[in-house]
């Protein structure tokens, strides 16, 4: 067991570089849908460059670090397997299911932008964004705060943090539409 602070610190850090890379991924689906658009040759210079940096995050970052994440998470569970008897857990692991089902989404938008097959607005792209922010405020908040979490209040957070995205989408929507470049 004395290695389980490093199994622990191990799973975090593929944990949050498997976020980074699900938060980064669709602002540049946002950048290769818009440059879709674009005359040429910036429409090609443009997705060119877009899908190699959107083939080398979500190849070398983001699937490398949710296998790692998960394995670590995995040995975790074996080492301390009375955390399965945690109702926490069990609902930690239901957003965990979310997550890689997010993941996998993201990944067939992935396939899709990469054969140039657009088929999402940019704008979907960037509400499709904020998907893994609902899932990471809700995995962190049932962490800290295990069996005191109070669900009415959670409830009532995962909402009102909905309704902050959606106002914050639409302020930036208008600011775009007056200022393209903004």
């Amino acid at each position: 067991m004395e290695y389980y602070n490093y199994i622990k610190s191990l799973h975090l850090i593929f944990v949050i570089t498997w976020f980074a890379g699900l938060f980064y991924i669709p602002r540049l689906f946002v950048y290769q849908i818009e440059s879709f658009h674009k005359p040429s040759p910036d429409k090609e210079i443009l997705g060119t460059q877009l899908k190699l940096m959107t083939r080398r995050l979500w190849n070398i970052i983001t699937w490398p670090s949710a296998i790692l994440a998960t394995i670590f998470a995995i040995w975790l569970l074996i080492l301390m397997p009375a955390w399965l008897q945690q109702p926490w857990m069990h609902v930690k692991l239901g957003f965990v299911i979310l997550l890689f089902i997010y993941h996998l989404k993201t990944h067939q938008y992935f396939k899709q932008l990469q054969r140039d097959d657009v088929r999402k607005s940019s704008s979907y792209m960037r509400l499709w964004n904020e998907g893994a922010t609902f899932i990471l405020f809700a995995v962190v908040f049932l962490v800290i705060l295990k069996s005191t979490f109070n669900w009415i209040f959670g409830v009532v957070g995962i909402f009102l943090l909905g309704v902050l995205i959606m106002l914050g989408f639409k302020v930036y929507k208008r600011i775009r539409a007056k200022n393209p470049n903004a």
